[in-house]
């Protein structure tokens, strides 16, 4: 289901525009149809009224808890169905953040990534997407929307773009606190500055090295490194918010100095925020993450040598949760989900290893 179609439905039963936004800002609120100062019977007509139960029903359904798990570091997974019985996940995250996803599986298939196992089943209508957001509501505050879960945005763009301007309006979150994040797509650049709501941006790196990058991020579009820092800061410049690079630290294949060296000659300079990420190990994947202790230097070295880095925790760790995890749990017992994975991610390894050694 996509916003416009919530707002045809309540069109045809009645529903001016105050009143649409009426009933798409509580819901993207996570409030009862019945809030605000005035009463629905003072304000929507009967029509309306009459079809508000049924509607109501309807985007409840949308996005239903399947399973949550709390992390120790104040994060929670949760495992989301949709209404035709797909999951997805979604990630509370501390200080009052929120991961949603945008697509059943993906089609960019990053080989340390246990979402595009299965290639991409479906998109999600902006409505699931927003649905996500009023599901998390439900349980704590949410600031800030992170389109970093499953799937690509930049496959599903129209539903996302519908979603975040939902939001960044109704919704009621910060523009800048609106994060669409991408492997990297051209249509991305060309679209994201025309819209009324322009969210920041967060781009997946992984790698300075362009034929590295396509060995971890086989599908994804061929820009080169330093086009899609070019390209990056470009947008940064235009919104005034940093971009956002994410960089999974994978052991012995993207934590070695030569990398160091080409993050600081791509980014020295630059509006941006280097965000290293120690990778969420899988039990019986080939990738490890590094030591703490390895992450922690690198981070010190590319401020030193002037690139502000950050790094993350990423959400989840101790209950296995890293993005596909729980679903890939739900579907298939671990023995399946190691066999179908393997031979990919070996070669990858195995490649990145020989340009080490």
């Amino acid at each position: 289901m996509r916003i416009d179609d919530i707002r045809q439905r309540l069109r045809a039963h009645g529903a001016k525009p105050c009143h649409e936004q009426r009933v798409l800002r509580l819901w993207a609120q996570a409030l009862p149809q019945g809030s605000g100062r005035r009463r629905p019977e003072d304000f929507l007509p009967i029509e309306l009224r009459s079809e508000l139960p049924a509607l109501v029903d309807e985007l409840q359904a949308l996005a239903r808890l399947r399973s949550e798990h709390p992390g120790e570091d104040g994060s929670a997974r949760l495992l989301v169905e949709l209404a035709d019985g797909q999951t997805v996940e979604s990630v509370l995250l501390p200080r009052d953040g929120l991961c949603v996803s945008t697509q059943v599986g993906c089609a960019v298939g990053c080989v340390f990534c246990m979402t595009g196992r299965d290639g991409l089943l479906r998109q999600l209508g902006s409505a699931e997407i927003v649905a996500q957001v009023a599901l998390a509501r439900t349980r704590r505050v949410v600031k800030k929307v992170v389109f970093m879960g499953m799937g690509e945005p930049a496959h599903n763009l129209d539903n996302v773009l519908e979603a975040i301007e939902l939001l960044g309006t109704a919704g009621a979150i910060g523009h800048k606190n609106l994060v669409f994040s991408t492997v990297g797509d051209r249509r991305v650049f060309e679209r994201l500055p025309c819209g009324p709501v322009k969210p920041a941006l967060a781009l997946s790196l992984h790698s300075t090295r362009a034929e590295l990058r396509a060995k971890l991020l086989p599908r994804a579009p061929r820009i080169a490194p330093a086009e899609l820092v070019a390209l990056g800061e470009r947008y940064a410049r235009a919104t005034g918010y940093p971009i956002q690079y994410q960089w999974t630290l994978l052991e012995g294949i993207n934590d070695g100095d030569e990398e160091l060296d080409g993050i600081v000659e791509l980014l020295r300079g630059k509006y941006a925020v280097m965000n290293l990420i120690p990778y969420n190990t899988v039990a019986g994947l080939d990738f490890r993450r590094p030591s703490w202790e390895r992450a922690a230097a690198m981070a010190r070295s590319l401020h030193r040598r002037g690139v502000l880095a950050k790094l993350r925790h990423s959400a989840g760790q101790d209950v296995d949760g890293g993005c596909g995890q729980l679903r890939a749990r739900e579907i298939a017992p671990v023995s399946q989900r190691i066999d179908v994975r393997r031979a990919s991610i070996s070669g990858a390894v195995e490649g990145a290893q020989k340009h080490r050694n």
